[in-house]
């Protein structure tokens, strides 16, 4: 079954009692016993759902895995992962990460004895050193990374990490699995936001994870009714109708973000764009590589700095100014005081999130749109 196919397919045949085509939507909170413990296979709603069933077994599908399971939100899947994990475990992770998993690692889970070392996972003989430095636990990657969509060779950091006894988790949300399986290439976790591009319309907040080893998928499943971050069945049924087009979409995504690319690049008032689709990138090739596609996200560096980033935001008419990303609307987000606002301003700029920079989430308006608005927004930047 090919990936289109398997979007709108896998795992979700017609509802047997109905013929729905749709998984139905099960508001329940409980379900009724036969006898103590004898069930139909649900019995309360924080341990599992039918609608949420569906939801999980084709996320599974789509990204190569053999359990999937889903959250409330990504920082829920992220939380659950690390409860995996107790005092004294030791994470390498990637130096450019969301803001909210710095928040997390940093400022909650340190209190309680885990260990992480952020390195420039986009070198593999620093990943090696790194792995090497301390008996490492778990290998955490973004790949491309938030906001700076820089990339890691996925299949080379599971070779070294698994080496070493390490598992290897990689926060997918950006490449979505249209453009990107890592569990292919040797991950052992998937993590989303499927806010975002499974989603795909900015009406809902929920998480994914996809394990590739069925027991190591057990263990998870016992940690999501455990710690309880868990969707409700409506939130289920918008990501499944989400996936349904998510191939469509990011094809019309990848488009939107390849022309806005490319007005940016060069521009006189431009300091720096980073879009894994322009040659121009420093692992162009390995996204040629190791993707399907080179995405919706475009992060631009303005020359003037903070002013002109502030300039350009007001001149903008498609683009929208908010948080979020993976929309069928066009989004711009300035990372150093919206979502990565939680790291450190001297960390922030030493692994190049300034004040100048922008990221841009390309919806699936018709590119020449929004190359019109950024052309348009640059001239008074």
């Amino acid at each position: 079954m090919r990936f289109d196919t398997k979007l709108i397919h896998a795992a979700q045949p017609p509802d047997p009692l109905t013929g729905a085509v749709n998984a139905p939507i099960y508001l329940s909170s409980t379900f009724a016993q036969s006898a103590p413990n004898v069930s139909k296979g649900y019995v309360y709603g924080r341990s599992g759902n039918p609608t949420r069933t569906v939801l999980e077994s084709a996320l599974a599908a789509v990204e190569s895995g053999t359990r999937g399971l889903a959250f409330s939100s990504g920082l829920g899947a992220l939380t659950t992962l690390l409860e995996q994990f107790p005092t004294g475990s030791r994470l390498v992770a990637g130096d450019d990460l969301y803001g909210g998993t710095y928040r997390l690692f940093e400022h909650h889970r340190r209190q309680f004895g885990l260990v992480v070392d952020y390195v420039d996972t986009t070198q593999a003989s620093i990943v090696r050193d790194a792995l090497d430095a301390a008996k490492t636990d778990l290998l955490y990657l973004e790949s491309p990374t938030n906001p700076l969509l820089r990339l890691t060779d996925l299949k080379s950091a599971a070779r070294l990490a698994h080496a070493r006894g390490a598992l290897v988790a990689v926060d997918n949300t950006f490449a979505s699995p249209a453009l990107q399986r890592p569990i292919e290439l040797g991950a052992d976790l998937v993590l989303h936001s499927t806010t975002k591009y499974l989603g795909g319309h900015s009406d809902i907040i929920g998480g994914a994870l996809v394990v590739a080893d069925a027991k190591l998928g057990e263990r998870f499943a016992w940690l999501q009714n455990a710690v309880g971050a868990v969707p409700s069945p409506v939130d289920c049924f918008l990501v499944l109708r989400g996936l349904h087009t998510l191939g469509i979409r990011m094809r019309a995504h990848s488009a939107s973000a390849k022309a806005v690319a490319e007005v940016l690049e060069g521009h006189p008032k431009v300091a720096r764009v980073h879009y894994p689709g322009l040659a121009s990138h420093p692992q162009h090739r390995l996204a040629r590589r190791q993707m399907d596609g080179f995405g919706g996200m475009v992060s631009v560096e303005l020359a003037g700095g903070f002013g002109a980033a502030r300039r350009f935001l007001k001149r903008l008419a498609v683009f929208t100014l908010a948080e979020s990303l993976g929309g069928v609307e066009s989004l711009v987000d300035h990372p150093a005081s919206m979502t990565h606002a939680s790291v450190p301003k001297a960390e922030r700029e030493a692994h190049g999130v300034t004040d100048g920079l922008l990221r841009l989430s390309c919806g699936i308006e018709d590119p020449a749109d929004l190359a019109d608005d950024v052309r348009n927004a640059l001239r008074g930047a």
